[in-house]
């Protein structure tokens, strides 16, 4: 199971929301490079990168801090928020990303995911369900759309995206745990149509990301507050896996 340490940007800095709500953001760095430098050495295999300010905004503000990102480091990057067009995609993949994440545009029309996988690759397009209660949210989840999470998972595979974000709303940013039970049935819709899941929200242990490790064939996991607030190490996580289950 592949680490995806996570960077969220507004106005260039790398900050942490709890809940996904800009009102309470803990500020951590202004200099997004070097976290990605740290998170290299200490065993990231990706680095998942949000544009929070394009989340809220839909208008893409920190590509400067992704290609300083991108340009960092040898591990590859996948780049989500406020990416709605092909011209979003286009500068994304330009600043150095191998992946860039739909996600109020998927959950609006599966046509634009199947659109984008045959212009790009499926490879470089994964679409990210935000769900809170199993209902997806988008715009930076401020609304709530009435469509069952393992539903969109399973249209958007079928339409051509390669990858799965699935991010459990209620307990991002919360350090208790991921919602385990979720994650495993969208992982086991997603994985036989060919796509991949990876799974977001609430890791706050290694052995949040260890238990989420026995999901079989559960690609990643994301880890973002917890490594800012030092509730665990990748080094420690890394070690939990090797002595672990996968």
């Amino acid at each position: 199971m592949f680490l995806y340490p996570a960077i969220d940007l507004m106005s260039g800095q790398v900050v942490r929301l709890r809940q996904g709500r800009a009102a309470e953001k803990t500020v951590y760095s202004s200099d997004p490079a070097a976290f990605a430098r740290q998170w290299e050495a200490e065993g990231g295999d990706w680095l998942h990168i949000v544009d929070l300010d394009a989340a809220f905004s839909g208008t893409q503000q920190n590509l400067e801090s992704v290609r300083a990102i991108t340009q960092a480091v040898k591990i590859p990057c996948e780049l989500g928020g406020g990416i709605r067009d092909a011209a979003s995609i286009r500068r994304a993949l330009d600043a150095g990303v191998s992946r860039v994440i739909l996600g109020t545009k998927a959950a609006e029309s599966l046509e634009f995911v199947g659109e984008m996988a045959r212009e790009f690759g499926r490879e470089k397009i994964a679409v990210g369900i935000d769900a809170k209660n199993g209902i997806v949210s988008v715009k930076g989840w401020t609304q709530e759309t009435g469509q069952s999470a393992l539903e969109l998972a399973c249209n958007a595979v079928k339409a051509g995206a390669g990858t799965i974000i699935y991010t459990d709303i209620a307990t991002d940013g919360m350090l208790q745990g991921p919602n385990f039970g979720e994650t495993e049935r969208v992982n086991a819709a997603v994985v036989p149509l060919g796509g991949q899941v990876i799974a977001s929200g609430g890791v706050g242990t290694a052995t949040h990301v260890t238990h989420l490790a026995t999901i079989p064939a559960l690609h990643g996991c994301i880890i973002g507050k917890a490594l800012y607030d030092k509730t665990l190490s990748l080094p420690e996580v890394k070690s939990a896996l090797r002595g672990g289950t996968k």
